[in-house]
């Protein structure tokens, strides 16, 4: 994690040194009060304003040690959204106490307090409602997994409801354990959760949860243009029902690794690209729509099915061309756990 700790007395910035001492693995800045000349610390500047700006934009938590009201005045200019805003979390210079204040479940700032609330042996105030009526928190959970959340608005309800009653949900993989609080097997209701890699919504206000597992294999012709690309995709998936924000990979054969249309679409789409030899794709096993052609052209007889399965499980989708390019999809055979 990007950290940055800001603190605002002698006694502050003992603290500040003892939380740096527990973040060994993450990238970590520290300020301090300009008049505190403190080794080890950045002066804070007198104008602020930009300064916080600034570390508030490149930052995964923000570490104010000092009294809530400075974190509280120093980020509100900058507070959008909680989906892309930083923890922020305020410590009293004793360290008496650790308050998250800001994005405490999809930025981690409950779980990071209660981290260093342990072991500075403070007490962590946590405020938000799913935390202290210990009900699942489907937010923080799905950001700890890698999962997608589908939409803020569903999950925003979800979390009102969940206060109230069960939330009924409902995935396209094994659930491993026994469900948390707050949470019923179910596939029907006004409001419930749908974890898994298709576009469907089985609930009259779905959140869905969406784990990234589709690995696409493509192939096309040379020079292929990004438009095509995308029209290809966009045609495959919705004629499978599948969710294009649970696609975990792009992979096609070594000869199309500099092919501008495919790098593009990967690009445009923040999606690895692997290219894989002939040798390679002709060693995966499994039944594949063969073509004679293309084997004669790249020395293996399917390249999208087989280039799919490197690294997936099973294949849902076989060959379709569309327009010069032929697409292919598979999964990772995976397990829903809460713990």
């Amino acid at each position: 994690m990007n950290i940055v700790i800001f603190a605002y007395s002698k006694k502050g910035c003992d603290t500040a040194r003892r939380v740096m001492e527990l973040l060994p693995d993450d990238s970590v800045s520290a300020y301090a009060a300009s008049r505190l000349k403190e080794d080890g610390f950045g002066a804070i500047p007198h104008n602020s304003k930009d300064f916080y700006s600034e570390w508030f934009s490149w930052a995964d938590a923000m570490i104010f040690v000092g009294a809530c009201g400075i974190a509280v005045r120093e980020i509100a200019p900058h507070v959008r959204d909680k989906r892309t805003d930083p923890a922020v979390i305020d410590i009293d210079e004793l360290a008496r106490f650790v308050i998250p204040i800001l994005s405490g479940h999809i930025g981690g700032a409950n779980d990071l307090a209660y981290r260093i609330a342990e072991a500075l042996g403070s007490t962590p105030v946590i405020t938000t409602a799913t935390d202290i009526n210990a009900k699942f928190a489907v937010d923080s959970w799905a950001v700890k997994c890698g999962y997608k959340i589908g939409n803020m608005t569903a999950a925003k309800l979800v979390s009102a409801k969940i206060l109230e009653e069960d939330i009924p949900v409902t995935s396209d993989f094994p659930i491993a354990e026994k469900l948390p609080n707050g949470l019923v097997l179910g596939d029907s209701g006004d409001v419930g959760i749908y974890v898994g890699y298709k576009d469907k919504k089985p609930f009259k206000m779905t959140l869905a949860i969406i784990p990234q597992v589709i690995h696409l294999g493509i192939g096309c012709r040379r020079d292929i243009s990004l438009s095509a690309v995308e029209e290809a995709v966009r045609t495959v998936m919705e004629a499978n029902g599948l969710d294009m924000r649970a696609v975990k990979s792009v992979s096609s054969i070594d000869i199309k690794s500099d092919e501008q249309g495919l790098v593009s679409f990967c690009q445009k789409n923040t999606l690895p690209f692997s290219c894989f030899s002939a040798e390679e794709l002709m060693k995966v096993p499994g039944d594949f729509s063969g073509s004679e052609f293309v084997e004669s052209v790249t020395g293996v007889d399917n390249v999208c099915e087989r280039s799919a399965l490197i690294g997936a499980d099973e294949l849902i989708v076989k060959k379709t061309a569309v327009n010069g390019v032929t697409v292919a999809a598979a999964i990772e055979k995976t397990e829903v756990k809460f713990g």
